[in-house]
């Protein structure tokens, strides 16, 4: 991400339906994971402008990192009560990890060419026991030049996403897409905006903000599938079939887990922002 998706974020995930519905699923799945408490600790990697973290400071010792000095002043300067930190993980993390109850992984791992290396890494390097909570943006259909504005190298499918902790020590307790009711709708402005060529919000995002009242509607729909993923998370009911991002729960278990690079048979990711930026 660049300065304008980051000044975007600090100026509407505070009310716009995407962010707040999204929070208060994660919320929701986080409390059934661990249970609140200021002794436990959450850490959440690549957290951008904050609101994220903030959304459980309250619940929770928080922690953030990411590695955009911009979005960690931003994150500092709106959320006081959480601690911010700008560097890479794990590595700048110190002794946080030692201590985590929750790892987040919130839209992070499709900004970073090696994403197995990156989840490998966390994971080694925090306890046995450890949660991770990872979203990230679903079915290649979708992509477009909101995905390139924000800097992403791929969209998974299931498989896909599945591949980055197979065979590693761990056990899953969530796997499932989300943002399923609104697909048909996305889906629909995804393809009407590669029609005309352009993104239909600010900084090359599909990110603006509607009236109040249909934001309110949208909101609802979007937040009441924290039910279905919840009941899931207590092994009930069906995952959803298809929907704009894909969400993981696992827990780190014992056995030696050493980090490991992207393998040679995963496909080539279809964009390169480091290139595009040269």
């Amino acid at each position: 991400m660049r300065s304008p998706q980051f000044q975007l974020h600090a100026e509407i995930e505070d009310l716009h339906w995407w962010f707040v519905a999204r929070r208060e699923i994660m919320r929701r799945m986080v409390e059934q994971i661990v249970p609140p408490s200021k002794d436990a600790t959450v850490v959440d990697v690549g957290c951008g402008t904050g609101a994220n973290l903030a959304a459980l400071a309250e619940s929770y010792n928080c922690v953030g990192i990411d590695t955009s000095p911009e979005a960690v002043r931003l994150a500092q300067q709106r959320f006081p009560a959480a601690r911010f930190i700008c560097g890479r993980a794990p590595d700048d993390l110190g002794d946080v990890l030692e201590q985590t109850r929750l790892v987040l992984l919130m839209d992070v791992l499709e900004h970073v060419p090696d994403d197995f290396e990156l989840l490998s890494s966390l994971m080694a390097a925090a306890p046995v026991g450890t949660n991770f909570l990872i979203t990230v943006p679903a079915d290649l259909s979708l992509w477009s030049e909101h995905d390139e504005s924000f800097g992403h190298y791929r969209r998974y499918d299931m498989a896909r996403f599945r591949q980055l902790w197979r065979q590693l020590p761990v056990t899953t307790l969530l796997a499932s897409p989300f943002n399923a009711r609104l697909y048909p709708l996305i889906r629909a402005v995804r393809l009407k905006n590669r029609l005309r060529g352009k993104a239909s919000g600010e900084a090359g995002t599909d990110f603006q903000m509607p009236s109040p009242l249909v934001n309110r509607m949208i909101t609802r729909c979007f937040a009441g599938e924290a039910v279905r993923l919840g009941n899931l998370l207590r092994r009930r009911g069906k995952p959803y079939r298809r929907g704009v991002s894909l969400m993981a729960i696992l827990r780190r278990d014992a056995g030696v887990l050493v980090p490991r690079t992207k393998p040679a048979y995963v496909l080539p990711d279809v964009h390169e922002p480091a290139a595009s930026l040269a």
